[in-house]
């Protein structure tokens, strides 16, 4: 099940529907120093998962990164129970069930030092209910120079059902690195949004893994900020390396 991507990074994939729409869910798997694994935003655990993951080394960490991905952080805390569960501030309220460990929050002592992280704020979706915060935090896997989204951008290509093609061709996220419609109705708070995509862009990125999607294998950056600029309907400043 799980793929290498780069050095110390691999992946998972399992079918995934939404509002009627196949666009199946991916996780992260990055290994730190000591083999401590880091799985970010779990998928469904099975014998052969854990059997592959054990080969890589101890699952240490399990972090949902925002309020929509945490269908399977139970399972993955019951079949490691010893690792800490990491989550975004506003999920105990929203699933008080959940074992919830630690909260991610910004701090001068990074539990992950091979790992960069932040809270891209003011970004909301549209759920059945109305616009609804997402509460993510995004990664930067430095060493092989891979940003790490959720559900902040889509990329939807071929490889998806019609229906899903359809319908991201219309509203966003069809072979570009963006938001869908979904968010460009509920996000009101563009300002805001503006500097977290400017905080992202200060990283030294190529490659792009997303939660819904292809990977951007390359020239992930570029797609990124011309995403984010057509979403956020201006332009973006970006720190030259």
């Amino acid at each position: 099940m799980l793929r290498a991507i780069d050095r110390n990074l691999w992946v998972a994939e399992q079918p995934l529907r939404y509002f009627g729409l196949g666009i199946g869910t991916r996780m992260t798997v990055i290994r730190l120093v000591g083999n401590h694994l880091m799985v970010i935003s779990p998928i469904q655990v099975s014998e052969e998962l854990i059997d592959e993951l054990n080969k890589l080394g101890a699952v240490t960490y399990i972090i949902a990164p925002n309020l929509y991905h945490y269908q399977f952080l139970a399972g993955f805390k019951a079949a490691y129970p010893v690792a800490t569960v990491w989550a975004t501030a506003g999920l105990q309220a929203k699933r008080p069930e959940l074992a919830i460990d630690r909260t991610i929050t910004l701090s001068p002592e990074n539990p992950w030092p091979s790992l960069e992280y932040l809270f891209f704020e003011g970004f909301k979706t549209l759920a059945p209910s109305g616009p609804d915060p997402l509460e993510e935090w995004v990664f930067f896997h430095a060493a092989s120079r891979t940003l790490i989204l959720t559900d902040t951008a889509f990329c939807f290509d071929e490889s998806f059902p019609w229906l899903t093609q359809l319908v991201t061709k219309v509203g966003g996220g069809y072979k570009s690195l963006s938001p869908s419609l979904l968010e460009r109705i509920a996000t009101t708070e563009k300002e805001t949004v503006k500097a977290a995509a400017e905080q992202v862009l200060r990283w030294d990125f190529d490659r792009v893994i997303v939660a819904h999607g292809s990977i951007v294998e390359q020239d992930g950056k570029a797609q990124f900020q011309r995403g984010y600029e057509q979403f956020l309907g201006c332009s973006l400043s970006v720190l030259r390396h």
